[in-house]
């Protein structure tokens, strides 16, 4: 990873999770039903995160392996324009993999993240205004 990330401090506020929507049979869904009302989980939600916590937990050495193939960094990266700026001086191009969540600061313009974003590949989610992500629609991988 290249060293142009703004450390990420107590007072930034990033969303901890992302909505997503599965399809369910009625059978299965019924059966969550069941199993929340006997108190086993707290609400829908509770069972499906734990189902999914436990599928990860369960292949986490084959994921460790792949984020270490891949050269992945894992958690939260945000990138401000003074990043980029940075990079920009010293004639550098980034190159952002990241397992988790990339934020790309509402102040960059198309121009300076063009200039100074050479790829980027998300396994999670990028946060980013539209017109940014319109520009490097071509190095979204």
């Amino acid at each position: 990873m290249d060293g142009f990330m703004n450390a990420m401090t107590p007072r930034a506020k990033f969303p901890d999770s992302e909505k997503i929507t599965i399809n369910l049979g009625y059978v299965d869904l019924g059966q969550i039903d069941l199993l929340v009302q006997e108190g086993f989980y707290a609400n829908r939600t509770d069972l499906i995160r734990t189902a999914i916590r436990s599928q990860l937990e369960r292949h986490n050495d084959a994921v460790k392996k792949s984020v270490a193939r891949h050269d992945l960094d894992i958690g939260l990266r945000h990138y401000s324009r003074q990043d980029l700026e940075t990079a920009r001086s010293h004639r550098e191009v980034i190159h952002i993999q990241v397992l988790g969540l990339v934020t790309l600061a509402t102040d960059i313009d198309a121009e300076l993240a063009r200039a100074t974003i050479g790829s980027i590949r998300v396994l999670g989610a990028l946060q980013a205004p539209a017109e940014l992500k319109a520009a490097l629609a071509d190095r979204i991988h």
